[in-house]
Parts: C-alpha cells; structure tokens; sequence
C-alpha cells in the first residue's frame, strides 16, 4: 500500500476543492455551448442569471463560502442519465437554499406563487357562487377574481423584496 501527498497532512487542513462561483459560471457557460436542446439552454441561462446576480452582490466571506459548498454539494459536475431531470432539480435545490439562508428570491417569485393560491381558492369561491347562478359562471368568476387578488398580493410581496434588496 502507498501513500498520496495528503496521506500524513493534518485532519485540519482542508484538501477538498469546493466549487467557487466562477468555476460553476464556467461550467455552465460550457455546458451551454455544448448543447443544442432549447431546454437544456434554458435551465443553463437560468443558473448563468442567479449565478451572475450573486457576483454582483456584497457577501461576508463566510456567505460566499457557505454558497460554494452549497453550490459543491448539488453535485453539478457529475454524469447523470437524465441531465434535464438532474440541473432542473439543483436549480430547484439552489432557489430553496438561496431562500431559506440568504432571503433571496427570484423575480415574480410572491407573484407566481400567490397567483396560483388564488386561482385555487378562485375554485372555492366560485363554487359558492354557482349555487346561487350557473355552476360553469361561478366558476369561472371565483377562479377570475382570486387569480386578481393573487395577483395584486404577489405584486406588492414582490416590490417589497425589491424594495429591501433580496430580489435577484
């Protein structure tokens, strides 16, 4: 049996390599032109955005290492079968991360979401309406007016993160 270079090196000192933001932009910079599926352009120019707004942005030294090993850990640089399902679930992961620890979100991100909320309570609230009218009609109205008050919510939770600076 013989030793690498790291084999007698303290347990402190880091030998691991994380991937640094210039390294992922790198990657799916090259990934991009490589492919010539719209989909997968797509997903990459999604990841090349976020990515480009955290370089513009002022992070602690802790914050940019904490987002490397995140961006480390989604295991970007690996071979997978199905590449769409692979970088749509990272990108998915990355949002998550960026939210949760760094309050970030993407544009019309409160929009989308309270969009969708309204149009499912739209269906309750017309439902309640076609008892007293047509169903199909009342339906139709609920699904009109909560999709409107979804609306209006998502668009002020919206200026508000950009407002404080957490939009990217």
């Amino acid at each position: 049996m013989t030793c690498n270079k790291f084999c007698f090196q303290p347990l402190t000192k880091k030998t691991l390599k994380i991937m640094t933001l210039q390294e992922a932009y790198s990657f799916f910079e090259r990934l991009k032109t490589e492919t010539t599926k719209k989909y997968e352009i797509k997903d990459y120019e999604k990841f090349l955005y976020i990515l480009t707004e955290l370089k513009l942005r002022e992070f602690s030294k802790d914050e940019i290492q904490s987002i490397e090993k995140e961006l480390d850990s989604l295991d970007l640089k690996s071979n997978p079968k199905n590449s769409k399902k692979h970088f749509k679930k990272a990108l998915k992961e990355f949002k998550i991360y960026l939210k949760e620890k760094h309050s970030l979100v993407s544009a019309r991100h409160y929009t989308n979401l309270y969009i969708s909320l309204g149009s499912s309570f739209g269906i309750i609230l017309g439902i309640i309406i076609g008892e007293r009218t047509e169903k199909s009609l009342g339906i139709a109205l609920g699904i009109s007016i909560g999709i409107l008050i979804g609306l209006t919510i998502g668009r002020h939770m919206d200026s508000q993160v950009k407002a404080a600076g957490n939009m990217l």
